[in-house]
């Protein structure tokens, strides 16, 4: 049955004039539906919502993720907006000086939202991604 239906990524935020800024201002999306309840954004195939909640920024993993075909300019882009690319050093984990992981033959960069919500750009080779 929900194999069928689209998916939607749901992002809690406490202030969502604010973080509809950095959505729209530094990430480039625009408002697809809005209305008391959040807003709705288009992102390719796909949506996310941002909705308001008491519970926002308490999530410590990865909220949604964008694939891309080139990492390395997807991260430079984000950091000549403003955006601060956070820095991992775990067992099997290790990020650069840009805030790039390789994990094998993916690559990632995490970032956090202003209410703190976890963000990434990943790449994988290949077109596995696309069906």
């Amino acid at each position: 049955m929900l194999k069928d239906m689209e998916p939607a990524t749901m992002i809690p935020v406490t202030d969502l004039e604010k973080t509809r800024k950095f959505y729209e201002d530094v990430l480039g999306f625009t408002a697809d539906i809005e209305d008391p309840g959040g807003i709705s954004y288009r992102s390719g195939n796909g949506r996310f919502n941002i909705y308001p909640t008491e519970f926002a920024g308490t999530a410590q993993h990865t909220l949604i993720g964008w694939h891309t075909d080139d990492l390395e300019k997807a991260v430079d882009e984000l950091a000549a907006k403003g955006v601060t690319f956070e820095q991992y050093d775990y067992p099997g984990l290790k990020t650069d000086a840009k805030g790039i992981a390789v994990m094998g033959q993916e690559k990632a960069a995490w970032f956090k939202d202003p209410e703190g919500n976890i963000l990434s750009v990943w790449q994988v080779p290949g077109a596995w991604l696309r069906t």
